[in-house]
């Protein structure tokens, strides 16, 4: 393996700048008196996710500047790549964990975040793991970020450390995220044992070969993966945890495990099926095992959306609706890198990539709004939002557009999204997969209704306005005003992910 020169660590910036932030604010915080408030912490959290976020886009620039075409630097033998595909997905982890911090400052109740000032350095380097499993082309270097993003959200998760409720949520999220850890690293050993090598190119070129005498194994190999990532992802029928550990977890932990945790487990995902899966193919058995691979994962995308919607319309409590709600949401994630790989239809990662954004500011604003409500009422039901229109129209209009967006109604991001995705069914042929995602769209108007009726036709216990910190409030109309333009303009942004991503440089090896 290649070692790393100097000159590569203008590659690693955006990861050095956070693990040097991580390091200074575990110092400050340690020297700042108990007393002190904490969102300086906080404030200065944000300074580092910003700093990462520029060198992001730096490199973005570089390997496009002078009209260059789409070019990947690899880093260490290839094991760490610097790419588009990782580019974009690291700039979607950054807002997603920016715009969440910025939401807790003011509506973290010290009861709900007795560690505030460990939340706010901790999520530092959550977020750096998850950067690593985007931009990884290794087996080691995926897991390695994969475990650095658990076990700090294994931390952040038991924050509240005297609710019950928080205690038996990290519990049940560690041994479900080390069980799916164990699955995972399983079935990559064997991938390692059929093909000699942990680099997703070397696995690539040799997985064909292998099957002739190693097909069981192979089947085993990636089989142990899916379990492991539909234990990551809370896909059906892996996803009961998912509802004990929202609930329990302080909401900005949430917010981060619905959205950054979620789209980090699905970068790894695809990362690893599109450089190895796809090649499963030999002259014996053509592409049945291929073609066995992609089928189960379309079962689970399928499974997860039919579970999450119909398991959402019997939930009272809004981060259990929320959760079950995220497990549908992953199996649409899902559909575009289950479809037919054969011919790979063009806008395989742009239809992924422009729902995953509007899947972020959807969900982050209606945590946010969620806070809100959460610190004055101390209660996360969903009749806590009772009259919110009376007390706050304004905010009680913002959440409004995100749940629209969220169930995929016009002219929102999500209807797009979940547009796209449906034509590229259609393209492929997957009708089956089709029907069911427009019925379990239909089925989830039901769902988010119940918090629209709660807003408009239901009284509170009170007429007094709602009181909205000012860093929510920017956090909740970014979110809406970005859900509406993705709604509004979505052929725009459709075509900057085309002009940005190539399949070729991006994504295969």
């Amino acid at each position: 393996m290649n070692t790393l020169q100097w000159s590569d660590t203008w590659y690693l910036a955006p990861e050095i700048t956070l693990a040097a932030f991580t390091i200074a604010l575990a110092v400050l915080d340690l020297m700042l008196p108990n007393r002190t408030n904490r969102d300086l912490v906080g404030w200065l959290s944000l300074l580092g996710l910003a700093a990462a976020g520029v060198f992001v886009g730096w490199q973005m620039y570089d390997l496009h500047a002078g009209g260059a075409a789409s070019a990947a630097h690899s880093l260490l033998g290839g094991s760490y790549r610097v790419d588009d595909f990782g580019n974009l997905l690291k700039l979607a982890f950054l807002a997603a964990t920016f715009l969440i911090v910025l939401a807790s400052l003011g509506t973290i109740r010290q009861a709900e975040m007795p560690i505030k000032g460990e939340f706010y350095y901790l999520v530092l380097p959550a977020v750096l793991g998850a950067m690593v499993m985007s931009s990884s082309g290794d087996l080691i270097t995926l897991f390695v970020g994969l475990e650095l993003l658990s076990i700090t959200s294994y931390v952040l998760v038991a924050a509240r450390k005297t609710s019950g409720l928080s205690s038996e949520a990290a519990f049940k999220y560690y041994v479900t995220g080390g069980t799916a850890s164990a699955f995972i690293l399983y079935g990559m050993s064997f991938l390692y044992g059929v093909t000699g090598s942990t680099s997703l190119s070397a696995i690539g070129q040799g997985i064909g070969p292998a099957l002739a005498d190693y097909r069981a194994m192979v089947y085993v190999a990636f089989f142990l993966m899916i379990g492991g990532f539909a234990l990551k992802l809370a896909l059906a029928p892996f996803h009961a945890w998912a509802p004990d550990v929202y609930q329990g977890a302080p909401t900005p932990v949430t917010s981060f495990l619905a959205v950054v945790a979620k789209g980090a487990a699905f970068a790894m995902l695809y990362r690893i099926f599109l450089n190895t899966a796809m090649y499963a193919s030999d002259q014996i058995n053509g592409s049945a095992v291929r073609d066995d691979l992609f089928l189960a994962l379309a079962v689970l995308a399928a499974a997860a959306m039919v579970v999450g919607t119909t398991g959402a319309l019997r939930q009272h409590h809004a981060k259990r609706l929320l959760a079950l709600s995220g497990v549908a949401n992953a199996g649409i994630l899902l559909v575009p890198l289950s479809l037919d790989v054969s011919n790979l239809h063009a806008s395989l990662f742009s239809e992924f990539f422009y729902y995953l954004v509007a899947y972020v500011f959807m969900n982050v604003g209606a945590f946010a709004v969620l806070s809100v409500i959460a610190r004055e009422k101390g209660d996360e039901a969903v009749s806590a939002f009772a009259g919110l229109y009376h007390r706050a129209p304004w905010t009680a209009g913002g959440m409004t557009v995100l749940l629209c967006s969220l169930a995929g109604l016009p002219v929102t991001g999500g209807f797009f999204g979940k547009l796209f995705i449906l034509f590229g069914t259609v393209q492929t042929r997957a009708y089956w997969l089709a029907a069911l995602l427009l019925a379990t769209t239909v089925v989830s108007y039901y769902v988010y209704f119940s918090f629209i009726r709660q807003m408009y036709m239901r009284s509170g216990d009170t007429d007094q306005g709602l009181r909205v910190p000012v860093p929510a409030g920017i956090v909740i109309w970014l979110s809406v005003a970005a859900t509406l333009a993705l709604g509004v303009l979505p052929k725009l942004f459709m075509g900057w992910i085309d002009d940005v991503f190539s399949i070729l440089a991006d994504f295969l090896f």
